[in-house]
């Protein structure tokens, strides 16, 4: 379980890292948090690029940011989106492949959506049951 002020420091930081997105083209800001087994919180925007394909979600940066610092496992993701959507397809997949207890598949994740006046709980396992996963690959 989480402790209520980890959760807190989660949002916080998710909404201060949508701040820093740079969205020129679809004004569309988005910030997240990542919160890895050692404890560490790692942040993330949204980067658009003129070529759209391009464009990177802040899920993503979150979590690479974590794995580039070392950290191999995410307990918990926050998104501050401007209307409290939840991460998109792909960035569903990234955080199956990182999220710590992958047996079933993200099953204890928790990604808290936050809105302007609060945030939501959801887990990973809810958002992609099926998830496809490295153990997938040796399936004949």
């Amino acid at each position: 379980m989480i402790a209520q002020a980890t959760i807190n420091d989660l949002v916080r930081a998710a909404r201060q890292a949508g701040q820093r997105a740079y969205a020129p083209y679809s004004h569309y800001q988005v910030g997240a948090a990542a919160l890895a087994a050692s404890g560490r919180i790692y942040t993330g925007c949204n980067v658009e690029n003129a070529s759209y394909g391009l464009t990177v979600c802040a899920e993503r940066v979150a979590v690479w940011t974590a794995i580039a610092a070392g950290e191999r496992e995410i307990v918990a993701v926050a998104v501050a989106t401007p209307n409290g959507a939840t991460p998109c397809g792909a960035c569903r997949q990234v955080l199956a492949e990182f999220a710590a207890g992958k047996e079933p598949a993200g099953r204890d994740m928790m990604v808290i959506v936050v809105t302007t006046d609060g945030y939501e709980t959801l887990y990973l396992h809810d958002l992609l049951p099926h998830a496809f996963l490295p153990q997938d690959l040796n399936r004949t």
